[in-house]
């Protein structure tokens, strides 16, 4: 996670953006280290839950001014399951990579351009995005990992 913290360098207001499907298990892992960052991380830490619509959070993220803005997703990379990638908007080209149909290149490149935020995407690997409830053990673990992370990380900050 190295990458991530010389990522957050310079954070003054940071977004996190957890997206992903509740009943498609692992699809909602983003979703999961956001819960789990609740009340664990600065006021200048905006977090949303949202969903398969993080477009609906749009005009939130932008009148809140943030630096920094991560987007957290179950991606379908053709990695080992819980493997984690951080990636800038551009990286993710024009592949469907996301375990569902939301445009999240075109949701980052908004951000982008209306804000002064950096933006990235980090993208885990799923493990079972079938339908149904709940982490797989792997993804679970992967996820507490993450939050712990961005925890310290932003807990350190400003």
């Amino acid at each position: 996670m190295k990458d991530l913290r010389s990522w957050f360098t310079g954070v003054k207001r940071a977004v996190i953006v957890g997206v992903g499907n509740p009943i498609r298990r692992d699809d909602n892992v983003g979703i999961e280290i956001v819960r789990r960052l609740r009340g664990k991380v600065p006021r200048f830490v905006l977090l949303i839950e949202s969903e398969t619509v993080p477009e609906n959070f749009l005009q939130d993220i932008v009148e809140f001014k943030p630096t920094h803005t991560l987007v957290i997703d179950a991606a379908m990379m053709g990695l080992k399951a819980g493997e984690v990638r951080l990636l800038e908007s551009e990286e993710i080209g024009g592949y469907p990579i996301s375990t569902h149909s939301l445009p999240l290149r075109i949701f980052m490149e908004y951000i982008g351009k209306n804000t002064s935020s950096k933006v990235a995407l980090l993208a885990i690997q799923p493990e079972d995005v079938r339908f149904g409830e709940g982490l797989t053990t792997r993804l679970a673990k992967v996820s507490r990992e993450i939050a712990d992370t961005l925890q310290r990380i932003l807990s350190n900050k400003k």
